[in-house]
C-alpha cells in the first residue's frame, strides 16, 4: 500500500501544512492521492459527503488532493468538551464521551477501525499521505498508540519526522526523539524535514549535518517559513495567533469582533471575512472587553454551549453585548452562539453536563432543547434578505424553536432557518461556512458600507495550495519524499 507518514518532533510543528503541500504536489504530478490521519483532536470539524465529521485539516488536505472529504480520512476524532473529557467520534459518528484518563483503555478498540479506514482509502488511490498527531517522542503513551508509531508499525508505513526551527532547539528535538524511541520505532523513520526557517537556510548547514550524524536519518531539506499559511483554514484554536487580522497602522471600513469562547468551534467561519481588505476582524479574549467601536459582534460555534454561556457571563460580555446593541451595533450568533442568543437552553438529558436548563441572553425570542442526535449535513441555503444562495453546513445538537423563527435568516429547501429580530440587528443561524460564498458575503458586508468586494475565497485557497506546493518543490526533495512511499 503506497503511503508516507509525516510525524512531528512536537505539536504544531507544521505537519498539517506539510501534508497539504505534499498532497497538492503529488496530485499535480498525476497521482491519485488521499490524506489520512488516524487520530485527531480538534473542535474545528468539517462535514463529509458521506454524512460524518472529520478534522478541518483533513478536509483541507482533501481539497489539496482535489477530492471530496470522507470520514475514512480521519477515523478517530476527539472533540474536547471540558478540560478532562472529550467526545470520541469514530468513522464520523459519536462513539462515546470519555475522561482523558479513560481514553487509554479505549484506544486498543480503535486500532481496528483505523486500519479499516486506511485500507479502504489505499484501495482507491495511488498514494496515501498520513499525518501523525503530537509527537512519537511521547513514549509514555506508546503502549496503546494509534496515532503515530503504533499506526506506522501496524500498517508498515515509512515515516518522515518534522522539526520546527522557529521555536528554537530543533537539533535537540530531532536527536532527542531518536534517543528516546524504541529501536524498532526509530527504524520506521526514513528521514527528516526542518520546517519554518526564517532567513538564510545555509546558516543552518552545520546543524543539518549534525542531525544527520546524530540520527542516521536522511535530510529532505529545510523549508522556509510559508507566509501565506495564515490564509488557509486553521484547525487548532491555538492557531488564532493574531488578535486582529490588520496591523495598528491601517483602518478598515467595518470592524467585526468575535468572542473567543473557551470551547470555540468551527472558527474558520471567520476566514473569508479576514481576507476582505475593508474588514477588520478582532478576537476578543478572556479578560478583554468587547470594543466599543465594533460594528458587528460574532458569537461563534461552541463544543459546550452551556459551559461557554457561563464563560461568556464570567467575562462580562453579556453586559458588553447589551451596550453594543444600545449603540446600534449588530450581533450574529452561529450554531452554539445562536443557541446562546435565545431565551433558554434546556438540557433534560444532561448532554452537556448535569440535567437542567440555563437562561440564555434573551436577544432572540427562541428556545433550544438539547437532543442526543447530531445534525451533520452540507446544504445550499437562500438568504432571506438578499435572496442570494450560499453553501453551508450544519454540525450541531439541539433543536431551536420559538416566535423569533417567524423572521428567518435563511431558507433551506423552502424551510425557514435561523432567526432575526424585527430591527434586523440580532441574527442567529445554525449555518456554518456561509461567508465562503462570495456573492452572499459581499451582500452581507454591503449592509455595513463595504462596497465592491472583489475577494474570491475559494480561488484564493486554491492559489495558496498551489503556492505551498511550489514552495515545497523549490526547497525540499519532494521526489525523494514521494519515492519513500513505494520503497
Amino acid at each position: 500500500m503506497p503511503a508516507l507518514m509525516i510525524q512531528g518532533a512536537g505539536s504544531n510543528v507544521g505537519k498539517s501544512l506539510l501534508v497539504s503541500g505534499l498532497c497538492r504536489a503529488a496530485t499535480r504530478r498525476g497521482l491519485t492521492v488521499l490524506p489520512f490521519k488516524p487520530q485527531n483532536m480538534s473542535n474545528n470539524a468539517a462535514v463529509t459527503v458521506d454524512g460524518g465529521e472529520i478534522g478541518r485539516a483533513q478536509a483541507l488536505q482533501a481539497l489539496a488532493c482535489r477530492v471530496e472529504p470522507l470520514t475514512d480520512m480521519n477515523p478517530v476524532l476527539l472533540k474536547p468538551e471540558t478540560e478532562t473529557g472529550a467526545q470520541v467520534i469514530v468513522h464520523g459518528k459519536r462513539f462515546a464521551t470519555v475522561k482523558a484518563r479513560d481514553y487509554a483503555d479505549l484506544k486498543p478498540k480503535l486500532m481496528a477501525p483505523v486500519l479499516e479506514s486506511f485500507q479502504r482509502l489505499s484501495s482507491k488511490c495511488d498514494l496515501v499521505i498520513v499525518e501523525g498527531a503530537g509527537s512519537p517522542a511521547e513514549v509514555n503513551l506508546r503502549a496503546r498508540d494509534i496515532a503515530n508509531m503504533g499506526f506506522a508499525r501496524a500498517a508498515n508505513v515509512p515515516v518522515v519526522l518534522t522539526g520546527d526551527i522557529d521555536r528554537g532547539g530543533v537539533i535537540a528535538q530531532m536527536a532527542g526523539t531518536h534517543l528516546v524511541l524504541d529501536p524498532d520505532d526509530a527504524a520506521m523513520i526514513r528521514g527528516f524535514i526542518i520546517n519554518k526557517f526564517r532567513g538564510d537556510p545555509s546558516l543552518f548547514d552545520d546543524g543539518y549535518r549534525l542531525i544527520e550524524q546524530q540520527t542516521g536519518w536522511r535530510g529532505f531539506g529545510v523549508l522556509p517559513y510559508f507566509e501565506d499559511a495564515a490564509k488557509l483554514p486553521a484547525e487548532d484554536a491555538l492557531d488564532i495567533t493574531a488578535k486582529s487580522n490588520r496591523d495598528s497602522t491601517t483602518s478598515a471600513g467595518v470592524k467585526i469582533a468575535c468572542l473567543e469562547l473557551s470551547r470555540i468551534a468551527n472558527f474558520d467561519d471567520l476566514d473569508p471575512l479576514k481576507m476582505e481588505p475593508d474588514v477588520e476582524v478582532v478576537m476578543v479574549r478572556s479578560g478583554e472587553v468587547i470594543p466599543a467601536d465594533c460594528d458587528l459582534v460574532i458569537l461563534p460555534g461552541s463544543k459546550s454551549t452551556r459551559g461557554d454561556l457561563a464563560f461568556l457571563r464570567q467575562q462580562g460580555w453579556d453586559i458588553d453585548l447589551q451596550a453594543h446593541i444600545r449603540r446600534g451595533g449588530r450581533v450574529l450568533g452561529i450554531c452554539g452562539g445562536y443557541q446562546m442568543l435565545g431565551r433558554t437552553i434546556n438540557d433534560p438529558a444532561g448532554i452537556e453536563g448535569a440535567p437542567g436548563h440555563d437562561d440564555g441572553l434573551g436577544l432572540l425570542d427562541v428556545t433550544t432543547t438539547m437532543e442526543t442526535g447530531k445534525n451533520l449535513t452540507t446544504i445550499e441555503a437562500t438568504h432571506e434578505a438578499s435572496n442570494l444562495p450560499f453553501k453551508a453546513y450544519e454540525i450541531h445538537i439541539g433543536k431551536t424553536e420559538g416566535p423569533g423563527r417567524e423572521r428567518p435568516f435563511a431558507s433551506v429547501n423552502g424551510v425557514p432557518e435561523g432567526a432575526v429580530t424585527p430591527n434586523g440587528r440580532v441574527i442567529g443561524s445554525y449555518l456554518h461556512g456561509m461567508f465562503s460564498s462570495d456573492a452572499f458575503r459581499a451582500a452581507f458586508l454591503s449592509d455595513f458600507g463595504v462596497e465592491n468586494s472583489t475577494t474570491r475565497y475559494d480561488e484564493t485557497i486554491e492559489d495558496v495550495l498551489d503556492g505551498l506546493a511550489d514552495h515545497m518543490e523549490q526547497h525540499l526533495d519532494v521526489t525523494g519524499l514521494l519515492s519513500l512511499a513505494t520503497s
